[in-house]
């Protein structure tokens, strides 16, 4: 008997039994509702509860894996999937064996892959020199001494004391910066980038999350194993899991017709995010590709505390298992209405959680396009992966995960709270609220630089250049210029970005965004839109003015951060910002 056919896998994808896709922006009644009396796990209340979900939110599509270990130790699962997979099929071509971009649900493979490279190196599995000064690399050991050339941030004594449990944990102090790395970076460009961004807390005293650190961490096993972490991620974990559709190769996934398409919160189709350019660098901290069928045999190798309960094979040590999924670093410290009375914690990858008297230990993901949401819980013997093809639906995933839970344990559960469909084009900063410009629009145009964000110009609406004429034409397919007289726009190239926007406030300040632009459209429909990340993307830009001359601005974006870093140094505004842009 083959590996894949020893799982006990109920596929729900065959014809007529997934839930019909209603056009979206508007809900109707649920149609097509799988005809499900009671399955090995969820029960068909469950898959009403879905439909209704995806029906309500105009979600495209949604796929649900759950797992539970029988009394042998052999997983039982059960995998469906509602709704719309490409935006030609017919509304139901969604299957459980459908590739979703995992986002964060990444970081979990990311410091398992640590864990085993510690485990190799503690075994004398791996004999790739270490640097002198280190005599034992494991968990604690200080990144300075590991990357003694690579590895520095703005705080000495962090430089010199973090090691990849802070990293990993999230508690170096550097709050996430992610619009300072592009496609073309590579992680060491990324890490280098680092000792030029601004810190904002000490180091251990807060948790702050941050995507740079996994990035590091893939950079790290890249440069002790001599292969990238696209490599060994998929002969240490995919391969022994047998999880045989799951890559970090976006090309792969899309050449192997299984790729959903994705759509923004507000409905337009948009690209698969990443590219196999990024995924070079970006995997390890949300770049793997997986589906709801390869996902539940993650889920039972974590309930079986990293032995495959098929093949009986230890993929990785019951140490590392219990150090990535402990919680060392707190979260929230308080009740919360989302995470109920108790606190929240954090190992490396995984956040510890109870939901209503229930063990939870989880990660969220999300990218433009995808939102996910990795669940299980060892006290209760279940497991539950929820994928979405539609950005910003973090709640819905989370309603639905919750709602496995009670189906599959036997208890009551609230009705879910479902949103309503985002409008088609999103709301902006309100424009000029407060005083006029010290000086004319025009002086604030031109080319400002900062350490670790790198150049951006500025453009008003009456620039000429060759450059600003470009970018008022890619604007101007989705506002009226005119009606923004005192705004300034720009080329932003992030990985998450393709341009900025500053809308006036008051005197010199403006509130900045960054946005991606399609003048294009994308998919069918070929009218223009744009497409950004609600609050990380936005953020607050102030000038510094001097007699008749712009020097510079400074951009707010984590407004905690910047009150931390005051607090902590007392220095000006221009020293505690995100980050100070040069004008040149």
């Amino acid at each position: 008997m083959s590996l894949y056919s020893r799982w006990q896998v109920l596929n729900l994808f065959v014809s007529g039994i997934i839930a019909a896709q209603v056009p979206l922006g508007q809900p109707s009644a649920l149609v097509g509702l799988p005809d499900v009396t009671q399955g090995p796990i969820l029960s068909s209340k469950f898959y009403e509860f879905v439909g209704d979900v995806r029906n309500k939110a105009s979600i495209p599509g949604i796929s649900v894996g759950a797992v539970r270990l029988g009394d042998d130790k052999q997983p039982i699962t059960q995998v469906a999937s509602w709704g719309r997979k490409t935006e030609d099929g017919d509304g139901h071509d969604l299957t459980p064996d459908t590739l979703f971009g995992l986002a964060s649900c990444s970081k979990a493979f990311l410091a398992t892959s640590f864990g085993i490279l510690i485990d190799d190196f503690a075994h004398g599995r791996n004999i790739t020199p270490l640097p002198p000064s280190v005599s034992r690399f494991d968990w604690d050991t200080k990144i300075a001494s590991i990357l003694p050339d690579e590895w520095a941030l703005d705080d000495e004594w962090t430089t010199r004391a973090a090691n990849f449990r802070d990293a990993f944990g999230h508690v170096t102090g550097l709050p996430r910066y992610d619009y300072t790395y592009a496609p073309g970076d590579s992680t060491h460009d990324i890490l280098l980038r680092m000792r030029d961004l601004r810190t904002a807390y000490e180091l251990r005293e807060k948790w702050s999350y941050n995507n740079q650190m996994f990035i590091l961490g893939a950079h790290v096993i890249e440069k002790y194993t001599n292969t990238t972490w696209l490599d060994f991620v998929a002969e240490r974990l995919f391969k022994p899991l047998n999880m045989s559709t799951t890559t970090v190769w976006p090309s792969e996934a899309l050449a192997s017709g299984k790729l959903t398409h994705t759509w923004t919160k507000t409905g337009r189709r948009i690209p698969f995010w990443f590219t196999d350019e990024i995924s070079r660098f970006k995997a390890g901290a949300g770049g793997v590709i997986s589906s709801a069928e390869d996902m539940v045999k993650w889920l039972a190798t974590l309930l079986n505390q990293g032995v495959n309960p098929v093949s009986g094979e230890m993929v990785f040590p019951r140490e590392v298992y219990d150090t990535v999924t402990t919680a060392r670093q707190v979260v929230m410290g308080a009740p919360t209405a989302q995470y109920g009375v108790g606190i929240v914690g954090y190992g490396m990858g995984w956040m510890q959680s109870t939901y209503d008297g229930i063990e939870i230990i989880s990660h969220s993901g999300g990218l433009p396009g995808s939102s996910t949401l990795t669940v299980f819980s060892p006290s209760s013997n279940l497991g539950v992966v929820v994928l979405i093809n539609a950005d910003e639906q973090g709640e819905h995933a989370l309603a639905i995960a919750k709602r496995a839970f009670d189906d599959a344990l036997g208890r009551s559960s609230p009705q879910a709270v479902v949103g309503v469909p985002t409008h088609e084009v999103q709301d902006r900063p309100p424009q000029s609220t407060g005083k006029a410009l010290t000086l004319d629009l025009e002086a604030y145009t031109g080319t400002y630089a900062s350490r670790g964000h790198g150049t951006i110009t500025l453009c008003s609406p009456q620039s000429t250049s060759h450059y600003c004429a470009g970018v008022l034409a890619d604007f101007s397919t989705i506002e009226n210029l005119a009606n923004s007289p005192s705004s300034l726009y720009s080329t932003f190239k992030s990985v998450w970005s393709t341009h900025a926007r500053l809308r006036h406030l008051s005197g010199d300040t403006f509130a900045g965004s960054f946005t991606a632009l399609f003048p294009e459209g994308y998919g069918k429909n070929t009218t223009a839109f744009e497409t950004f990340e609600t609050g990380d993307a936005e953020g607050t830009v102030e000038f510094s003015v001097e007699g008749s001359k712009v020097t510079g601005f400074l951009l707010v974006i984590d407004e905690e951060a910047v009150e931390a870093r005051h607090k902590r140094t007392g220095g000006p505004t221009k020293e505690t910002a995100d980050a100070w842009f040069e004008k040149v």
